[in-house]
């Protein structure tokens, strides 16, 4: 519909006939009131353009109601990142609704007065109206894929809002959050939602002072919001369980992410036990893509109101979302790898001031991220008192470089007499853990008498040892390396630099032919092992849980993780440390023992040993604001070319107080070595620069960046770069 015509316009001033002229009306003789004149006739001129309202297309008829649908196109491009509209035609009026999905012809192009041609394109139905901005003729709808409404207004509301603060397209958000339809789920009925339950009792959650009352604030429909140091054992699963029974017992939805598939069917173990079936859904990548999208539609129709799952599920449908919890935020696994790369922690806490829902993050360690969330009081803590800790952790025994010097065993084994008596005495009770950094045999190797490298003639790839063979083999090329001689001094001795978890579990099954050795690693996870004397060796994050717990666990190589050049190397290393010790029994059951092959003196290591994980945290916090570093500043990372890099940077209207950090090169990525998510093209030189701003100026620099970038593709200047918002690794 046009605008209302509310009188004739003089063709000498531009105002209504019988409207009195103003002292501020512009005049023709001024020049600039000229110019002031021609923008007035041309504002009138537009205000009577009747707005594009279809009736027929191409003798079809279109939609008596709300003929035009606003869509939103799946085309990822940032320079496109807004809704086309487009002419319903009368055919698929009553499937055409928001949310739906559908095909479109996107970029037509316009012949007599028509838009012809383009190609088909996936979209979803944002809204149904009565009129389009778009003066032209619109194209139709080419057809409606599915009825089902999976894009309702609180998910595209949530991914508008992770678009605008990763400095990504509305659509790349949206396909992280929509699941690849399937046909047969959606012809199926989802279950009716059951009534809520009863209140759920306290539990383990009596060991925290605050834990009853979070219970009981989240029983009571209100928003409390927490961060959760667990006590070491094996009831964080539990005490997950109970939390969102609470948010169903008080008429709401309950969402739980954590770090992987293990972690989820302990939780959803824990669920079905507390509740029964029916009352909550498991959404992992092992359900396969049909069963997941059954489930999804079922909390997309209301059918389930509470969720366990990994990364992906941060963007579930719940209904009256009441409790949004993650466990393990400094686990890499929430991080997701797709544009533009959303941290699920930064998407709960969306959803949480949003949706108005309690929040609870909780692990066995603590992020400088989780650290500064209670600082800034946005939450608060939930921990168990010290006695309470020393009950429920293991006794950790250190061992530095000093008494490895001192320890012959230590200088021909690699194991310390410590290590060895601590595997010596747990095996009389139980299985022993044992954590070594790295899979395979000999994962990296140098040369013996100048400590440089061992690399591949043909690609300068790193060699390793994968077998008792001897066998070289390139990492990146798979080529077997013979007669391997160094480069630097002409050597033909090797040393390892750092020895694997299969090499590991060759030694110590030599040391203890009558133990059993399993290996637990990226090839092969162990969930579980019994309650049986056994030496488990496994890498960072793929440690079975043993019934009843372990009685002992080494960890080994302690400088592998707190060597790694990245901000969070300390705090890494004591997250893998303390998810590794929290399997060993406490002193309240059984009394196990860790030991840790680590300088003493180092600040993890100390917060180990009391068993600190916050304190370490805030100590970390401090350093971080005293340095500027994130989460106290907030940090974008510009990766390309030298040239467009420097351009986006002179081209994007900065906040104020932006700081430039670089740029500095990327490492040249050698051909046939495999790429990492980031990695330059290979054999392209690229840089990066990190650009940092004060907390609160955060959205003004994805804007700008976002913006300058959406500029340059639609000019096509210059070779696109790569924009992160908050990147993990500054290092």
């Amino acid at each position: 519909m046009g605008s209302a015509k509310t009188g004739a316009v003089s063709s000498e001033n531009g105002r209504p006939e019988g409207e009195p002229a103003r002292a501020d009306t512009p005049s023709a003789g001024d020049p600039a009131g000229g110019e002031q004149l021609a923008l007035i006739r041309e504002t009138v001129r537009e205000a009577k353009k009747p707005r594009a309202k279809p009736r027929t297309w191409r003798g079809a008829a279109l939609a008596a109601d709300r003929p035009v649908a606003r869509v939103l196109v799946d085309k990822g491009l940032i320079h496109l990142d807004q809704f086309f509209d487009y002419a319903v035609p009368e055919a698929m009026d009553a499937e055409a609704r928001p949310g739906a999905r559908v095909r479109v012809r996107f970029g037509a192009r316009v012949a007599k007065g028509r838009r012809e041609g383009g190609e088909l394109h996936n979209g979803f139905i944002v809204e149904r109206r009565a009129e389009s901005d778009y003066r032209g003729p619109l194209a139709p709808i080419a057809q409606v894929l599915s009825p089902e409404p999976v894009l309702g207004p609180e998910l595209l509301a949530l991914c508008r809002a992770v678009a605008d603060r990763y400095a990504g397209t509305l659509a790349d958000v949206v396909q992280l959050a929509v699941p690849p339809r399937r046909a047969r789920p959606e012809a199926e009925p989802s279950p009716e939602p059951l009534p809520p339950p009863a209140p759920p009792e306290p539990g383990s959650w009596v060991r925290y002072p605050t834990g009853p009352a979070y219970l009981d604030a989240l029983r009571r429909g209100e928003r409390p919001r927490a961060v959760w140091t667990a006590l070491p054992g094996p009831y964080w699963p539990q005490e997950l369980a109970r939390a969102a029974a609470a948010a169903l017992a008080s008429g709401r939805g309950a969402l739980i992410v954590v770090p992987d598939g293990r972690a989820a069917a302990r939780v959803d173990a824990a669920l079905t036990g507390l509740l029964g079936a029916g009352r909550h859904t498991l959404l992992t990548a092992d359900a396969g893509p049909e069963e997941r999208y059954r489930r999804w539609l079922a909390v997309s129709r209301g059918g389930v109101r509470a969720v366990v799952g990994t990364r992906a599920a941060m963007f579930a449908p719940v209904r009256d979302l009441g409790l949004v919890a993650i466990w393990d935020d400094g686990d890499a696994s929430h991080s997701e790898l797709h544009a533009p790369q959303p941290h699920a922690r930064e998407v709960l806490l969306l959803r949480a001031a949003h949706e108005k829902a309690a929040f609870l993050l909780g692990g066995h360690g603590c992020t400088v991220e989780a650290a500064q969330l209670v600082e800034t009081g946005w939450a608060l803590p939930l921990a168990a008192d010290r006695a309470q800790v020393r009950a429920a952790a293991p006794v950790i025994r250190t061992v530095g470089d000093g008494d490895q010097a001192r320890d012959e065993a230590a200088r021909a084994a690699r194991l310390p007499t410590l290590a060895w008596q601590a595997v010596r005495d747990g095996l009389k009770s139980g299985p022993v853990l044992v954590q070594v950094p790295r899979r395979g045999y000999v994962p990296r190797l140098a040369c013996e008498r100048c400590r440089e490298p061992a690399r591949c003639a043909h690609c300068a790839g790193p060699l390793e040892a994968r077998g008792g063979d001897g066998e070289l083999h390139c990492g990146w090329c798979g080529r077997e390396a013979r007669d391997w001689h160094c480069a630097e001094c002409g050597g033909s001795r090797l040393r390892a630099q750092i020895v694997g978890a299969r090499r590991t579990a060759e030694e110590l099954g030599r040391a203890f032919p009558a133990v059993p050795v399993r290996t637990s690693g990226r090839d092969h996870i162990l969930d579980t092992v019994p309650d049986a004397p056994a030496l488990i060796v496994s890498t960072p994050g793929a440690e079975p849980v043993a019934e009843g717990g372990y009685a002992a666990a080494l960890l080994l190589d302690g400088w592998a993780l707190l060597t790694r050049p990245d901000l969070r190397a300390g705090e890494e290393a004591l997250r893998r440390w303390l998810a590794a010790a929290a399997l060993v029994r406490g002193q309240d059951a059984g009394g196990g023992t860790v030991v840790v092959v680590a300088e003493p003196t180092l600040r993890p290591v100390q917060a180990l040993v009391r068993w600190d994980p916050a304190g370490h945290a805030v100590r970390e916090l401090a350093d971080r604001a005293e340095l500027g570093f994130p989460p106290v500043s907030r940090m974008a990372a510009v990766a390309g070319p030298p040239e467009a890099v420097a351009d986006l940077i002179e081209v994007a209207e900065l906040p104020a107080d932006a700081e430039v950090l670089g740029p500095v090169a990327l490492p040249v990525t050698e051909a046939g070595r495999p790429r990492r998510t980031g990695d330059p093209p290979p054999g392209e030189r690229w840089e990066r620069a990190l650009l940092r701003v004060r907390p609160g100026n955060g959205a003004a620099l994805a804007a700008a960046l976002k913006t300058a970038h959406a500029a340059r593709l639609a000019r096509r200047e210059g070779a696109p770069v790569r924009i992160r918002i908050d990147p993990p690794d500054i290092g």
